[in-house]
């Protein structure tokens, strides 16, 4: 048998800027292996090869200055396109695969048997990953790992879904070890874990409050994205059949989450189970 990758170490980059897409790379591959001058230098390779194609070669040298401005697969604020995290993830022999693409359809069924899903929704991406034979939500608005259950993988994804969040398989041959290097400290929001940090870390944030910074990038209660964070934060009940029954609820059309109530439920809820504990 194999030994656990890294050590048995996870790696998680928190938010920095509007990076998510280099973090959700770079937790894909569980090292710091890209920063946000290679995918940006991936970005202007893409954008120089579509021009080409679209215009010729006489007509790019005529329209260049005119066309040059505007990136098709990077944003002035920095959020990348799916192109970029293809072709950054092909360079260790990994495939992305919109999760509706028929040849995705096994993990759609049973999506256990995969390694990894990269999720996106508006200017947000995050990833899902297989490490060691535990699942986790590496998600950089939240301070750790989050582990999640088999059981919670598939619901959890359903959930996704429903709020119109795009979903991505990855599959190949993922990296099993990454040196630790000075090029971590370089880019300065990586960090490894242990199983047991991440949890004790994700344990602290829960009981306490979540991260403020995770419901700061959205304002309006009809945003799904917001919808999104707050469905999360009830599906973090600890009871697994609270679990499922929200799981379902939420994969049928309900009306949008209003911020106020769903927050005091939550809180008189908690408080509930706490009294009852």
């Amino acid at each position: 048998m194999e030994g656990a990758s890294n050590g048995g170490m996870l790696y998680h980059e928190v938010q920095e800027s509007k990076l998510c897409a280099v973090h959700c790379v770079n937790t894909v591959l569980q090292g710091p292996f890209f920063s946000e001058l290679d995918l940006a230098a991936l970005a202007s390779d893409l954008d120089r090869k579509e021009r080409q194609m679209m215009l010729g070669g006489a007509a790019e040298t005529i329209n260049d200055g005119l066309l040059s401005e505007e990136s098709h697969n990077v944003s002035m604020d920095g959020d990348f396109s799916i192109q970029v995290l293809q072709r950054a993830l092909e360079v260790w022999d990994l495939q992305v695969i919109p999760l509706k693409n028929p040849v995705a359809e096994p993990a759609q069924i049973d999506p256990e048997l995969e390694n990894a899903f990269i999720c996106h929704l508006q200017d947000h991406w995050f990833c899902i990953r297989k490490v060691n034979g535990e699942w986790y939500n590496f998600d950089s608005l939240y301070a750790a790992p989050e582990h999640l259950s088999k059981f919670y993988l598939s619901a959890y994804l359903d959930t996704l879904k429903g709020f119109g969040w795009s979903i991505f398989l990855v599959r190949g041959n993922f990296p099993n070890e990454c040196p630790i290097t000075s090029s971590e400290a370089s880019y300065g929001y990586g960090q490894w874990l242990s199983p047991e940090d991440a949890e004790r870390i994700t344990k602290s944030c829960n009981s306490v409050q979540r991260p403020p910074h995770r419901t700061d990038l959205t304002q309006h209660v009809s945003d799904p994205f917001l919808q999104y964070r707050e469905a999360d934060m009830l599906l973090d009940a600890e009871d697994e059949d609270l679990k499922a029954a929200i799981a379902a609820s939420l994969m049928d059309s309900s009306p949008p989450i209003v911020v106020a109530e769903a927050g005091t439920s939550q809180n008189e809820n908690k408080n509930s189970r706490d009294e009852n504990a």
